[in-house]
């Protein structure tokens, strides 16, 4: 146990260093967004009592008014689309940018004031109105990952409920954060009037985050990010809203449309070289269809990797701590982590045809890459006997974070089955990932998922306090 504690701590801190001191190679360009005005505050401190300001005034709008606020975020990342992930891709160097352009496209999707809702009951005794409160001040840590596209969730979610935000992001995608913050800001004010609707503070570092969670001012807090993050936030004593961490398993069985699945897998696993959290990410197939979906994924346009390929590639990937080569405990080396398929295939030693946009091989069950959420274009296919052993390792492989699992199958009772063991946040049958966010389905987007804390998919009713209206008097009953 003792040495369980001490790995667990010695993951925190390497954890804590890299998401809020941004030491990453995209960490630098931070500082160019240290100039301040339009929402961006010299001292979180500032920041907060402006965003105090505002919400005041974004409280007291109507909804529509508020609407208005939503159409102003939701146009603007259409229009800037392209040149805000080109600012975010230099920045970062995570991704592509044609998805980055297509997240931003996707804002449209988001909820906004059409999620709020009042319920009314009313009896012999009186009536009672529930309705959906602000917090306030809302203190919100934003990923390298999809900087812009998780502060313009955010944003239309608590904005539409009468709330305002303090960003804090990621130092290596705090440039294209201070960029579009600003943006949105002079545009509201000029159509509304209202300031800093939301803030930021010019230089991100792990102080301002700390600040931000334990400022007196701050109602209520939002970590989209890892574990160590969630846990840093849940110490200020607040409630706290935490998106964390998945590493989605896909269980394909004997029943499954094998080229729909590697399609699915195709689609949802190289988009944006696989940063998504709920991107696939390994997955496993019954025995006795094997062979064929490995072909499927031929068909697909994936480029499969030998075991000598994959070998190369896992030594570039992972850090091993423990004895000998390959052995022990592996960490994910940030370089390769959203690279292209170009950078991958020279780790591994080899050479794909041109426009591959995906990776693939064969391995064990207990291969870094199934085990550990690589974020990268590489998806490791696993060898199962039947459909029940491959739920049980997709179950391991999750490690219990509740985030995100798919399937292939027809077969009813084999999802049901998994749906049960896997109990995630998010379960995808038979599509590719997005389907979970609303790309060709029915469901909705935001980017964050909060899945430590239970609340799943945030929409603007996530940010509201129940509030109870009862007006006693039985001449009141309308029914």
């Amino acid at each position: 146990m003792t040495g369980n504690r001490e790995q667990l701590i010695a993951e925190i801190a390497r954890e804590v260093v890299a998401r809020l001191q941004g030491q990453t190679q995209a960490a630098a360009p931070a500082k160019a967004a240290a100039a301040t005005g339009d929402g961006v505050f010299a001292t979180v401190d500032e920041a907060v009592k402006a965003a105090a300001e505002a919400q005041k005034r974004i409280a007291a709008l109507s909804l529509a008014d508020r609407g208005r606020i939503v159409t102003i975020i939701k146009r603007m990342c259409a229009e800037n689309s392209p040149e805000w992930a080109r600012i975010e891709l230099e920045e970062t160097g995570l991704g592509r940018l044609d998805h980055k352009i297509e997240k931003l496209k996707n804002v449209r999707n988001v909820l906004g004031v059409e999620a709020l809702r009042s319920d009314v009951r009313s009896d012999t005794t009186g009536l009672l109105v529930i309705e959906r409160a602000p917090w306030g001040v809302i203190g919100m840590v934003l990923p390298a990952t999809h900087s812009v596209p998780t502060l313009a969730s955010n944003a239309i979610n608590v904005i539409s409920a009468g709330n305002t935000a303090v960003f804090s992001p990621h130092p290596a995608g705090a440039k294209v954060a201070a960029v579009a913050l600003r943006a949105f800001n002079r545009e509201i004010q000029r159509e509304l009037g209202i300031p800093n609707s939301m803030t930021t503070v010019a230089n991100a570092s792990i102080r301002s985050a700390e600040e931000v969670f334990h400022h007196p001012g701050v109602a209520l807090i939002c970590v989209t990010g890892g574990p160590a993050v969630v846990r840093a936030a849940a110490k200020s004593g607040k409630r706290v809203i935490a998106a964390g961490p998945g590493n989605p398993p896909v269980v394909v069985d004997e029943t499954a449309d094998l080229d729909n699945a590697a399609k699915s897998i195709m689609i949802g696993a190289a988009f944006d070289n696989n940063l998504l959290c709920i991107a696939e990410k390994e997955v496993f197939v019954v025995a006795s269809v094997f062979d064929a979906f490995i072909s499927a994924m031929k068909r697909a346009g994936a480029y499969e990797l030998n075991v000598a390929a994959i070998d190369r590639l896992t030594q570039a990937a992972f850090t091993f701590e423990g004895e000998g080569k390959g052995c022990g405990q592996a960490h994910v080396r940030k370089e390769l982590i959203g690279k292209d398929v170009s950078v991958l295939t020279a780790a591994a030693g080899v050479r794909a045809p041109a426009g591959t946009e995906l990776l693939f091989g064969q391995t064990a069950e207990d291969h870094p890459f199934v085990q550990e959420e690589q974020m990268m274009p590489f998806v490791p296919i696993v060898r199962v006997p039947d459909v029940d052993a491959g739920i049980a390792a997709a179950l391991r492989a999750e490690h219990n974070y509740r985030h995100t699992a798919l399937m292939h199958t027809r077969n009813v009772r084999n999802m049901t089955k998994m749906a049960k063991a896997m109990n995630t946040t998010l379960f995808v049958i038979n599509a590719p990932c997005g389907a979970a966010l609303g790309a060709e389905a029915p469901s909705y987007l935001s980017f964050s998922i909060a899945t430590p804390t239970g609340e799943g998919v945030t929409t603007p009713l996530t940010f509201t306090r129940e509030r109870q209206i009862t007006i006693g008097g039985g001449d009141l009953r309308f029914i």
